[in-house]
């Protein structure tokens, strides 16, 4: 792991994106709530806070971060042929190293738990893109994925 020590602690956040494509079935079972595994969204949201929170556990080089606030928000969109629910992983600390990993595992977490708790219905589930969106605090400074970047 890189030595950051002699790193300011400042207020850091980041926002992570995901998303998972599923079908006209599996969409209406999910805002019926009529999965047999119980509330889909419910428990891909604890899954997306526990992954934030154990990202250093995931990812070997990540610092074990105290994280100060997680946040995963839902949007459903209607496509041609399948639903898309879009998954928003926003995660806060104030620490001497930056959060964008717990973001995109945080988001990335989310989906799969989405696809575990509905495979039983539709195993050709597509997750992803997943991607950082924006990034505050650190030596780099601030990052913002540009309009033309986005997904």
């Amino acid at each position: 792991m890189v030595d950051i020590s002699e790193k300011s602690i400042t207020e850091r956040t980041a926002v992570a994106k995901s998303s998972i494509e599923v079908n006209k079935e599996i969409y209406e079972k999910i805002t019926a709530g009529k999965i047999r595994k119980g509330d889909v969204l419910a428990v891909a949201q604890i899954a997306g806070v526990m992954a934030a929170k154990n990202t250093s556990q995931w990812i070997p080089m990540c610092h074990p971060l105290s994280l100060t606030g997680v946040d995963i928000s839902f949007e459903w969109e209607e496509t041609r042929n399948h639903y898309l629910l879009h998954i928003e992983a926003s995660v806060k600390t104030t620490g001497r190293t930056g959060v964008e990993m717990e973001a995109l595992t945080a988001a990335s977490a989310t989906a799969l738990t989405v696809y575990d708790m509905c495979k039983a219905i539709d195993k050709g589930m597509v997750i992803g893109p997943t991607y950082l969106v924006k990034k505050t605090g650190g030596v780099h400074g601030d990052f913002e994925r540009s309009s033309s970047q986005k997904s």
